[in-house]
């Protein structure tokens, strides 16, 4: 099997959702930094946005197949790595955990990503007090929607006593509340499983303090 390839930014909450479904799958795959501020953004040159036209991260490469966008990457790594699974394969859990992997994934992650938020400075005046109000706002809402979605579902992990992809992506979204600064216990279900899967090397070396593009200390 080729080596996986995968352009990836440090703090990027797709990326670290990818980054995760990899080393649970135990994968052998290069990491390609993509810095989304130098240069106005390396992700908008031009031979990256041949492997993307999204100009995006991530971007998974396998051997000769391209592939963009976290939930298409992570169902792409579950039907090419069997073991261990990250779905399902009970049609309406699976209905149910990318259900849960939507509400971060199209409900919290683009309302409060780097473009967004630049969007709001340049379109509405937004100062920095500004924009982070309106992070913690949609940070601060979706993740209660998902804390209490997972609810029927979750035990030692969000659906059941092994990782799957919606700790996947639920974990991104717990860093964002922390580095935001709000308070944990608003996510009880979220707070309680966190701690779970950190203590997981898979998640360990997903963080985006361990990556090789994450800035040095000034």
């Amino acid at each position: 099997m080729p080596k996986f390839e995968l352009y990836s930014y440090y703090r990027s909450s797709a990326s670290f959702r990818v980054r995760i479904a990899l080393n649970l799958k135990k994968a052998n795959f290069n990491l390609r930094p993509v810095n989304l501020i130098k240069n106005g953004g390396e992700q908008k040159s031009e031979a990256y946005r041949k492997l993307n036209p999204s100009s995006q991260v991530p971007t998974l490469i396998h051997g000769n197949h391209i592939i963009g966008q976290s939930v298409a990457i992570i169902d792409y790594l579950d039907s090419v790595i069997s073991e261990p699974s990250l779905f399902s394969k009970d049609n309406y859990i699976r209905a149910l955990q990318l259900q849960a992997c939507e509400i971060i994934n199209s409900g919290v992650q683009p309302l409060h990503n780097m473009g967004t938020l630049n969007e709001l400075g340049a379109q509405a005046g937004f100062d920095q007090t500004k924009k982070d109000e309106w992070a913690t706002h949609w940070i601060t809402n979706g993740m209660r929607t998902f804390d209490s979605f997972i609810a029927p579902y979750c035990k030692k992990y969000c659906f059941g006593d092994e990782p799957s992809a919606v700790d996947c992506f639920m974990i991104p979204g717990h860093y964002n509340v922390l580095r935001y600064q709000i308070e944990e216990s608003k996510f009880p279900n979220c707070m309680r499983i966190a701690k779970n899967c950190l203590d997981l090397e898979a998640f360990q070396k997903a963080h985006p303090n361990a990556q090789p593009d994450f800035p040095a200390p000034k």
